[in-house]
Order: C-alpha cells, then sequence, then structure tokens
C-alpha cells in the first residue's frame, strides 16, 4: 500500500481542522505580526488576571489526587489486565522515564531560572544577592520544575494508560471522555477534544523548539563567532526540523530512542564534570536546605499568587512553566503509558512523581547552585549576564570551569540532542492524535507536522522572541485545562466502575497476585 493511501485511510476530522487552524496563525502570523502579537499579549492578560488561579490550584489538586490514589485500595489496579506484568524491568523503566524528562528547557532554564530568582528573589521574599536569595531561588526553581509538573503529566499517562490497556479504548484523549459523553467521545465532541489536545501540544513543541534555537544561537556564537539574531536562529530551526522530522519518521524503536540514549548519557558527563569540578560540598548543603525549605513551604508557595501586583513576574516564570507543562501534557502522558503497561497505579504514581522530579532538583542544584556560588563568592556576575541575555547563563557559567570551549561544545551538542529528541517524539504524537491513534503514523503526516512545527517557531521568532514563545504557549494551553478536569472526572468513573464486576457485585481490584517492589 503506498502512501498516499495510509494517508487517505488514517486522517479525518482531527488532522483538517488541526491543519487549518494551525495554517490559520502561520498565515496570520506573516500577514500582521503585530497585530498576531498585541491580540495574543491581550489575551494574555485576560487569562492570567481572570484565571491565573487555575494554574497554581490545578496541579495541587492533581498532585493531592495522585497520592491518594497510590496509597488507596486501587494503587494495587494494573494498567492492564490483572495477570499482566511489566514490560520493562524496574530499571530500565526509570531510565525511560528519565530520558523523556531530560529537554531543551534544561539547558535554557537550569542555571538562568536559578541565577535569575537570586538576582531578583520572587514575591521580594529575600533581599537579592544574599544566602536566603539562593536558598529561596532554588526552592521556587523546584517549585517550576518538580512535583507541579509531574502531576499534570502523571495523570494523563495515568488515564491514557488505563484507558488504552485495561479499558482497551483508542490511544486518543477523546477516548478517555467515553465514561462521561459515552457514543459522544467518538463523535464532534470528542473531536474538539483531540483537536484541542492537537492544538496545545503542537505549542508546547513550537516553544521547545525556539528556546532550543536561542540556546544554539548563543553558543555557536561563542564557540565559532558567529553571528546572532534571529536569521540565525531560523536558519537554525530549519537544520533540526528537517533533523527531528526524519528522525520521527524512522519510529521510536530507532531515531527517537537512540538520540535519547545519547541525550542521557551527555548530560550525565556534564553533570559530574561540574559537580565535582565545582564547589561540591556547597552544592550539596545548598541542595538540602534548598529541599527542606521547599517541603516545609509547600503549600504556601504553591497558592501564592500576584495579589500584591507582581503579575508581570508570574506571566515570566510560574504561569509560563505551569502553562508549558499542561502543553506537553497529552505528549509525555502518551509516551509514559506506552512504557507502562502491567505497572501499578501505585509503582506508577511513586516512580513517575518521585524519579523526575529528583533528577530536575539535581540538576538545577548542581548547575544553578555553581552559578549561584560563583556570583556570591567569587565576584562574577552571571547574574548580570543572564538578566541581559537569558541564554549565555549555561556558557557563561562554564567559562569560569576548566576546558571551557569542550564544555561549551557538549553543551551546544545536548541543545540540538535534546532539541531533536524532544520534538520529533512530539510529532510522533501529533501525527498519532490525527491518524485515529495509529501507533505508526504515515510518514508524510510526520513530515507535515515536523514543518507546521518549525513554521509556528520561527513566526514567533519574528514576532518576539521568547516573549513571545511564553505569551503564546500560555494562551494556547488555557482551553486544555478544561479538558484536564475533565481526564480527572472520567478516569475517577472508570476507578469507581472496578468496584463491581460484570454482574454488579462488588469486588476489590486487581489482588491475584502480589504486587512488585518499585
Amino acid at each position: 500500500m503506498n502512501d498516499s493511501t495510509t494517508v487517505r485511510g488514517t486522517v479525518g476530522t482531527v488532522f483538517w481542522a488541526s491543519l487549518a487552524l494551525s495554517s490559520l496563525f502561520v498565515v496570520w502570523g506573516v500577514a500582521a505580526p503585530d497585530h498576531q502579537m498585541a491580540v495574543m499579549n491581550s489575551a494574555l492578560n485576560r487569562i492570567t488576571s481572570g484565571f491565573g488561579w487555575a494554574y497554581l490550584l490545578l496541579p495541587l489538586l492533581l498532585l493531592a489526587l495522585l497520592v491518594g490514589l497510590a496509597f488507596s485500595r486501587y494503587g494495587r489496579i494494573r494498567l492492564g489486565d490483572d495477570g499482566d506484568r511489566p514490560e520493562f524491568a524496574t530499571h530500565t523503566w526509570i531510565a525511560m522515564i528519565l530520558c523523556a524528562v531530560m529537554g531543551i528547557g534544561l539547558v535554557s532554564y537550569g542555571i538562568a531560572e536559578p541565577i535569575s530568582h537570586f538576582a531578583v528573589p520572587p514575591h521580594d521574599l529575600a533581599e537579592p544577592g544574599t544566602p536566603q536569595a539562593a536558598v529561596l531561588a532554588l526552592q521556587y526553581s523546584f517549585y517550576d520544575w518538580g512535583l507541579h509538573a509531574w502531576a499534570i503529566f502523571a495523570v494523563f499517562g495515568l488515564a491514557l494508560g488505563y484507558s488504552m490497556y485495561r479499558k482497551k479504548r483508542p490511544g486518543l484523549v477523546s477516548a478517555l471522555f467515553r465514561p462521561l459523553l459515552g457514543r459522544h467521545a467518538d463523535g464532534p465532541a470528542g473531536k474538539a477534544i483531540d483537536v484541542f489536545t492537537v492544538f496545545a501540544t503542537l505549542f508546547g513543541t513550537t516553544t521547545s523548539l525556539g528556546l532550543g534555537a536561542l540556546q544554539i544561537d548563543n553558543g555557536l556564537n561563542r564557540l565559532l563567532g558567529t553571528p546572532t539574531g534571529t536569521t540565525t536562529q531560523v536558519v537554525i530551526v530549519v537544520v533540526v526540523t528537517v533533523l527531528f522530522s526524519l528522525s520521527a519518521a524512522s519510529g521510536v524503536q530507532r531515531g527517537i530512542r537512540y538520540i535519547s540514549e545519547v541525550n542521557l548519557s551527555v548530560a550525565a558527563l556534564l553533570f559530574v564534570f561540574v559537580l565535582f569540578l565545582g564547589p561540591t560540598a556547597f552544592l550539596v548543603s545548598l541542595f538540602l536546605e534548598s529541599l527542606g525549605q521547599y517541603g516545609d513551604e509547600f503549600l504556601l508557595m504553591s497558592l501564592r499568587g500576584p495579589a500584591f501586583g507582581d503579575t508581570a513576574w508570574m506571566q515570566g516564570w510560574t504561569y509560563f512553566m505551569m502553562a508549558w507543562w499542561v502543553s506537553w501534557g497529552a505528549f509525555v502522558g502518551v509516551f509514559l503509558a506506552r512504557i507502562s503497561r502491567g505497572r501499578t497505579i501505585r509503582q506508577f504514581v511513586l516512580v513517575v512523581l518521585g524519579m523526575p522530579s529528583l533528577a530536575f532538583f539535581a540538576w538545577f542544584s548542581v548547575f544553578g547552585g555553581s552559578a549561584i556560588d560563583l556570583d556570591l563568592n567569587h565576584g562574577t556576575d552571571i547574574a548580570g549576564s543572564t538578566a541581559a541575555d537569558l541564554n549565555s547563563a549555561f556558557f557563561t557559567t562554564l567559562a569560569e570551569f576548566p576546558l571551557p570551549a569542550v564544555t561549551a561544545a557538549m553543551v551546544v551538542v545536548l541543545a540540538v540532542l535534546f532539541f531533536v529528541s524532544g520534538a520529533d517524539a512530539n510529532t510522533y504524537v501529533l501525527g498519532m492524535l490525527t491518524t485515529r491513534g495509529s501507533l505508526r503514523p504515515p510518514v508524510p503526516i510526520l513530515l507535515l507536522w515536523g514543518a507546521m512545527t518549525g513554521a509556528l517557531a520561527i513566526i514567533l521568532l519574528f514576532s518576539g522572541g521568547l516573549a513571545a514563545l511564553q505569551q503564546t504557549v500560555i494562551v494556547a494551553s488555557a482551553p486544555f485545562l478544561v479538558v484536564i478536569v475533565g481526564v480527572v472526572v472520567c478516569f475517577w468513573r472508570d476507578l469507581r466502575s472496578e468496584d463491581t464486576g460484570a454482574a454488579g457485585t462488588p469486588r476489590q481490584p486487581a489482588r491475584s497476585a502480589p504486587e512488585e517492589t518499585v
């Protein structure tokens, strides 16, 4: 069967509606970029002033739900039949989850966020540039990149895994809504949900693509003296778009898997280099104190909003981060569901919430903590360089370590690999979502979504760079907040059905075999 026949047989309303909306956004950006950004900025202000609290409250409620499920009687239910066992060994499964979290954001923000908070403490809770500001900087970096983010991902992964493997439904977000919508989940209402999913996922990918271009542009300038600016960034986007589109077309077992493995190796090497050549004792101490304050002030920090006028700070950090995670929810959820068949709900929740969060905390503590130590104790001004150019933070910090040219080259390679691995996996998910849940989307569809992602990133870079990327992902993710609430309601209804057997008699869920340890 040729590709054109395959495409005609798998695409439908969701594909065409998603493509039309995305194309309209591209045309709008080309024809009237100033008008587009003015409208997006107005929408951003309306969303954050009227509904910003939802980005704070929802992740916290999801986290409470997941922990409650893990330690309830539902925690023994398997993502699959009662007799199913995990497809992957526990250590392999954890390694695959960690590969999924390693994204371009760790390069773009691993130093930039902590050092920015050190210079301008969140909500004016400490004096800038003090030891108290250092602890606070990591505390809020943990907040933005830890349990709250993974609560969003875990809810999607858990609901999708349960729906696909235990209820035998298609791998579509609309299929999760069958307990609530019934047959309408396969009709216009369900298709609208899938279109929202595609749109949010697309802009999450676009944001990562734009951030990657900014980071690589800065690194190439330092290494090779190439000119920086929008033109160079566009060339980078085009080149990397070709790379990740081809990688996605090669399939999960080849391109995506191999690039992810190389990613983890390069990241681990750089991590160990900075940890042991940097102020190791200081970094460990700062990590522990920041982790303690993160736990001690967890609830207050999670609900602290812009009641006293710091809306702009929230838009640049907390709202942007939470919206980014919302937009990535379906993508990461599909990946987590794919690798977690046979796991119990308890295993899934504890590992997916715990392991990636610890990985992020360690990364931010070592890299961000090293930059803070340099500014605090050695007279550097990494905070000033970062304020002038967010993408300079990593390179400015590594310039203070041995072998700066080598480590800078490693960061560029890492940025490219993160760029490609994250975007190609996202392209694969976009292809799957727009081909009725096909596990092998046709190559032309994958290439089309790769091109669309690159085009959107170029439009936003021309329109306003980082600010445009941040405001667009917040606006695009807003409708998806409603979808997340619906996913939770439907998943809970599904779980309640476990209390009743086929004949309507109460039963205990999934106790037919002992549970493996994590």
